[in-house]
């Protein structure tokens, strides 16, 4: 049974009011990879009454009120995705469709929409606990940069005015709060929940550093899990932020420093006379009350309301398809997984997800094919290594990169018995792996035959993965392995499919425009598709997303980890960048062929093999060497600004 989404449902349950009303800037699809769902569902299962109101008309705040007023609280998300990418794409462009709103119907939800449900929200319901979560809260707790205002906005606690913002997966943090707020407890007064950022008052902060500085080792809120005193450590300010973009890059690193279920700390920014504080993230979950979570009610199915106009279109990739873990430990810059779900791997038991699949075998929608059985990279199914449970993630330092270290475990029997179980259940026909693999983790593991069953049993002719680039430099900066790791996987997955006799492909995804990417190593990874052959028919401009270490590089022009500086591709050179990974498309020719006059390689414009573009007409002859344009400031604050300016190596 769905949960109530209009007052005639809560009237057939004999509700008078709901205990929460969640706000959800997607469509309601009630299915474990919505993660509306999924905290709708957890509160449900502690007992509390929930009511779901899906994309309401924010011109009037009175449409919040279709449901009535809650009696505990109301619960904003944006939705799976943040509202800002979901409208735009890397050019800013607005986007046509929407996968997440009924029927694909773009403009069913506004920009910026946890600023606008919570304003029209406190506009109606004044009094109500407000509370926050999702991507779009958790990754501008602090201030952040903006890429479609190009400046360093506020944090989304203080635009909201929110009272609570949960971080992270969520589901812990939510049933707790929950609970104190059933209890009679005033929302103003929950600050000590993990996985929850607040604002706070200068005496309020005091009071909280004094009590941890004199903890006693029972007070449990003031002790970190790997038995530290828990410590609040204050980030550069809110204006030095904007002012200064060596201040912003600091923050950027301490927040991902500290972002750890077990060693981490708190964090505080001065806003003015407000302080925004954000706890340590949740603690690990037991596996048990991970599949507990998995195992709740789920209709896995879109809202009837939807049926005419055809569903949610998003609900069809995962539908079939069963989340086996969270966290990933691969640690790519461009990556917020780190910050929404962390580098520690938490994992479902194989028996939980045989029951998700044998549930999904009895679907009368089931054709025998189940589309996924992974996280955000499928094959780091277990924690890097046996410390990180006990110690954490190390801060300062990555798993895999600049190389795998010595205590990383590369080891993929448990998900290999995983997949050999699913393939076993009664009314399944072929098992994909389709969230991505991280190859360079495959070629870590002696063993060849977790590589040997993925190709002969989980491949579907095509596999997807991300080298990214080719350039030493670049990838460093992305935090991935060298282009020497992926061919010779690449060797490997041929050779592979050739003792099976089976053709099958790899598909690997590049970016363009990255920060640290020069014109040259563009041209470089352009030379090498040339010569692999590899015509990428789809390209991922670099998107600076609010949260990760490539936004700051992209933002402040400096590595936040070594502080470093970092050219930062823009305006028609970065334009060029991605039309030399598509220098096959006559329509890119000219800035293929500037590109390559800029950077001294004229050598590659010509018919013969190895060239990437032919010569220019005689109506836009490219035979002289172009200036040398500089790369633009990002940002719209701050005397450091003037100071990003770089020259093209050439």
């Amino acid at each position: 049974m769905f949960l109530p989404v209009a007052k005639s449902d809560m009237d057939a349950r004999g509700w008078d009011a709901p205990d929460f009303l969640l706000i959800s800037g997607d469509a309601y699809v009630d299915h474990p990879s919505f993660g509306h769902s999924v905290i709708s569902r957890v509160l449900e299962a502690e007992g509390f009454r929930v009511a779901v109101l899906a994309q309401p008309g924010w011109s009037d705040p009175k449409s919040f009120l279709a449901l009535g007023a809650p009696k505990l609280g109301v619960l904003v998300t944006s939705g799976v995705v943040d509202s800002m990418v979901n409208h735009y794409t890397a050019a800013k462009k607005r986007r046509s469709q929407d996968a997440y709103s009924p029927g694909g119907a773009a403009g069913r939800r506004p920009d910026r929409a946890l600023i606008t449900y919570c304003n029209r929200l406190r506009a109606v319901l004044r009094e109500q606990p407000l509370i926050i979560g999702g991507v779009e809260a958790g990754l501008r707790v602090f201030g952040h940069y903006d890429y479609w205002d190009d400046y360093v906005r506020r944090s989304v606690l203080i635009d909201t005015g929110a009272d609570l913002l949960v971080y992270g997966m969520g589901e812990a943090a939510i049933t707790e709060i929950a609970h104190r707020l059933a209890g009679g407890e005033p929302v103003r007064s929950i600050k000590d929940v993990r996985g929850t950022a607040y604002v706070d008052t200068e005496a309020g902060l005091r009071e909280r550093q004094e009590a941890a500085a004199s903890a006693i080792a029972s007070a449990g809120a003031f002790f970190r899990p790997d038995g530290g005193r828990l410590r609040f450590i204050e980030l550069p300010d809110y204006a030095s932020v904007v002012r200064s973009k060596k201040a912003y890059a600091q923050a950027v690193a301490a927040e991902h420093g500290e972002q750890d279920p077990v060693r981490g700390n708190a964090l505080y920014q001065r806003h003015g006379a407000q302080i925004v504080v954000k706890n340590p993230p949740s603690a690990l979950l037991a596996q048990a009350q991970l599949d507990r979570i998995y195992e709740l009610p789920y209709e896995r199915a879109w809202h009837p309301m939807y049926d005419a106009v055809g569903g949610v279109p998003a609900l069809e990739e995962v539908k079939f398809s069963v989340v086996s873990h969270r966290g990933c430990f691969g640690g790519c810059s461009f990556c917020a997984v780190n910050l929404h779900q962390g580098r520690i791997v938490q994992k479902r038991s194989i028996r939980s997800i045989i029951g998700e699949v044998e549930l999904l075998a009895r679907n009368k929608d089931f054709k025998g094919y189940i589309h996924d059985v992974g996280g955000p990279s499928a094959n780091m199914r277990n924690p890097a290594c046996a410390k990180q449970a006990r110690s954490g993630a190390c801060k300062g330092r990555r798993c895999m990169h600049p190389r795998p270290c010595k205590n990383l475990v590369a080891d993929h029997r448990d998900y290999l018995n995983l997949l050999r179980a699913v393939r076993r259940v009664p009314g399944v026909k072929k098992v994909f792996v389709r969230s991505g693999v991280r190859f360079d983790y495959i070629m870590l593991d002696k063993n060849r035959e977790f590589l040997r069953e993925l190709c002969e049993h989980h491949v579907s002719g095509q596999l997807k993965v991300a080298p990214e680039h080719v350039s030493k430099n670049v990838l460093s900066l992305m935090g991935k392995p060298g282009i020497a790791v992926y061919d010779a996987f690449g060797a490997e997955f041929l050779k592979t499919n050739m003792a099976l006799g089976k053709k099958q492909y790899l598909v690997p995804y590049l970016i363009s425009g990255h920060p640290g990417s020069l014109l040259k190593d563009a041209v470089e990874l352009a030379e090498y598709l040339c010569a692999k052959r590899i015509s990428p028919e789809q390209v991922q401009d670099f998107y600076p997303t609010p949260g990760t270490l490539s936004t700051c590089m992209y933002y402040t022009g400096m590595d936040p980890l070594t502080m470093q500086r970092v050219h930062v591709p823009s305006g028609e050179e970065k334009i060029m960048q991605r039309a030399l990974l598509q220098f096959r498309k006559p329509e890119n020719r000219d800035y293929v062929r500037k590109a390559l006059h800029l950077t001294g390689r004229a050598d590659l414009i010509g018919y013969t093999k190895g060239c990437l573009a032919p010569p220019g007409s005689p109506r836009q002859p490219h035979d002289k060497p172009y200036g040398k344009p500089h790369s633009k400031p990002h940002g719209k604050a701050g005397p450091e600004a003037a100071k990003t300016k770089r020259r093209y190596k050439r």
